[in-house]
């Protein structure tokens, strides 16, 4: 596409085209703050420890329980891995988060978690449970809940560990049981699901990265690199980071500024805060208004611009993927056809700026490792979120600033893939192989 000369003189005024991005320097300080998260000095990366080793062999024909909570939905279900490495999930069931529905004790809590699993559970002495809410992992590969998000209500969980106390509830209904559980979150279980499509050792290493209401990364650390926990808590070689990558303090703009003020805690989360799809489309609307002050737009396409009081993503992604049909924004352009391409260019820059963003995040990962130096066995990243699988041109974008970046510049070579059910697999692994 030819880019108006207009849009393009905007974006580079305010800082925010993606040009400006200085992704070597960007880079090094996202190393730099990994480094300082990991040595527990402050850094805006968690940089979270999780227990979790990855293995070269999935135990095969071993049934284990996997349990997945996140958002409204709490799923369970039973799931084998064959002599040829295929996985076969059975006896699924998807049920209402407990806590979704109203406040719930610490015994019922647990106690409602207990029942969805205890029909799979004396199938099996593993579990491996993917707890997509933040946690303070412990060596046994417990997780200490923090805190949840608001759609669920149970204050009473807080401070508690997970797979004890789903444990000991599920003793009480199966009394002649036990089970060995392994927490882990969505972008670790996403990380190792990548196990699954590696033939004969074929990936040097792994990354889990998720792009959706949230972004996160993780990746594959030295346990002797580790500097914040004791050595003897982990007697693995490697654990998995958990590198709340959504934290990283990044300060490119006024526009990123004035927006990071409209928000909820507008200090902390600065680059989930430009780059995911619960901010996505409300970022670009930010950006429109200012466009609109700024006289981009014919008066009518302008006061339209002003009026509008929110902009989803996926609003914001109709015009790109059909700029000629009814949406939020061809409305708000009526009939004039200039408008609107001038909106879907600042549209699309401001998602390529995401796509830029992201490549630094995923470079600084491999980076930070001694994998995909040889290009026959690259890194395999697993990438998860639905704003990175459908966002128009996103995956595009990041894959083509990869190509550019990290492996032109730095000849490391990596593998994007995507697998199905990744949290239930990846939790899967964890359990078989974290025992």
């Amino acid at each position: 596409m030819l880019f108006s000369r207009t849009a393009e003189d905007f974006l580079i005024s305010h800082g925010i085209h993606p040009d400006q991005i200085d992704m070597e320097k960007l880079c090094q300080q996202f190393l730099g703050e990994m480094e300082r998260g990991l040595r527990g000095e402050p850094s805006s990366l968690a940089m979270l420890a999780t227990y979790v080793a990855v293995k070269e062999d999935i135990p095969k024909e071993k049934p284990v329980l996997v349990l997945d909570a996140g958002g409204t939905n709490f799923r369970a279900c039973l799931v084998e891995f064959d002599q040829a490495g295929n996985s076969h999930i059975s006896r699924y069931g998807k049920y209402r988060m407990p806590g979704s529905e109203g406040e719930l004790t610490k015994k019922d809590f647990f106690g409602t978690i207990a029942e969805f699993a205890a029909p799979l559970a004396e199938h099996t002495d593993t579990v491996g449970f993917c707890f997509s809410y933040p946690t303070e992992s412990t060596p046994e590969r417990d997780g200490k809940v923090l805190h949840f998000s608001k759609e669920v209500q149970a204050q009473e969980v807080i401070g508690e560990l997970v797979g004890e106390n789903v444990r000991r509830e599920l003793k009480k209904l199966l009394p002649d049981h036990d089970w060995n559980f392994c927490i882990l979150n969505d972008t670790a279980a996403t990380l190792l699901a990548g196990k699954i499509a590696s033939k004969e050792d074929s990936y040097s290493g792994y990354i889990g990265f998720i792009l959706g209401t949230g972004t996160n990364t993780s990746y594959v650390e030295s346990s002797g690199r580790i500097g914040k926990i004791p050595r003897e808590s982990f007697d693995g070689d490697n654990q998995i980071i958990n590198v709340e990558s959504g934290g990283f303090a990044v300060d490119l703009s006024d526009l990123d500024m004035q927006f990071y003020q409209k928000t909820k805690n507008p200090d902390s989360y600065h680059f989930e805060k430009i780059v995911s799809g619960a901010y996505l489309g409300p970022y670009i609307l930010h950006v429109l208004k200012q466009a609109a002050r700024e006289g981009i737009f014919s008066e009518r396409t302008r006061n339209a611009v002003e009026s509008l009081e929110s902009l989803t993503t996926i609003e914001m992604d109709d015009l790109l993927h059909t700029p000629d049909e009814p949406s939020v924004l061809h409305d708000v352009c009526g009939e004039n056809q200039l408008d609107r391409s001038l909106m879907y260019q600042i549209a699309d820059r401001m998602v390529e700026r995401a796509a830029r963003l992201s490549a630094v995040n995923l470079s600084a990962a491999v980076l930070r490792t001694d994998a995909g130096m040889d290009p026959t066995r690259p890194v395999c990243i697993n990438a998860d979120g639905t704003t990175f699988l459908k966002t128009h041109h996103l995956k595009k974008y990041t894959q083509a600033y990869l190509d550019d970046f990290l492996v032109d510049q730095y000849n490391r070579y990596y593998e994007l893939i995507h697998i199905e059910n990744s949290p239930i697999l990846g939790a899967a692994i964890a359990g078989l192989q974290n025992r």
